[in-house]
């Protein structure tokens, strides 16, 4: 891995699951080497998302504090900002390929990212409408994505 990875908020999510730990410390050894060599990627979209997602969504929700921790520590990997070019984007993304408009937005989001910064892939546990994309099974257990599939 050197090229920098894009982590979906299903990832962030799947660190936080104890009900299968066998999973979790898959994931957690992945987002361990994308710390150790500064490669992971995150959008502010997938931060918010997982912040109401851990806080609101899962049973039992995580204390607020602990996610805000989270959410601060994740801060290094220099989040993607949504600006408007971003947002025109997705709408565009939207209407081709009817992907609902948050999926939509972090596919611009990357999809920028990867002209403007020569950025690598994506990487989601569970993609559920991101079979558009040209998925490829990851060593460690994740789908990654190139997502230039997608303009």
């Amino acid at each position: 891995m050197s090229d920098p990875v894009f982590v979906d908020t299903s990832v962030l999510l799947f660190s936080e699951d104890g009900a299968r730990p066998a999973e979790r410390e898959q994931v957690l050894a992945w987002l361990r080497a994308l710390w150790a060599e500064r490669t992971g990627r995150v959008s502010v979209q997938v931060l918010n998302d997982f912040y109401l997602l851990a806080t609101q969504r899962v049973n039992p929700p995580m204390p607020q504090g602990d996610v805000r921790a989270e959410v601060r520590r994740y801060q290094h990997w220099r989040p993607w900002a949504t600006d408007q070019a971003t947002v025109e984007s997705a709408w565009s993304l939207e209407s081709r390929f009817g992907l609902p408009f948050a999926d939509a937005l972090v596919v611009a989001s990357i999809n920028d990212l990867t002209e403007r910064h020569g950025f690598g892939s994506m990487a989601t546990s569970s993609p559920p409408n991101f079979q558009l994309f040209s998925l490829k099974d990851d060593p460690d257990g994740l789908n990654t994505a190139r997502p230039r599939d997608l303009k």
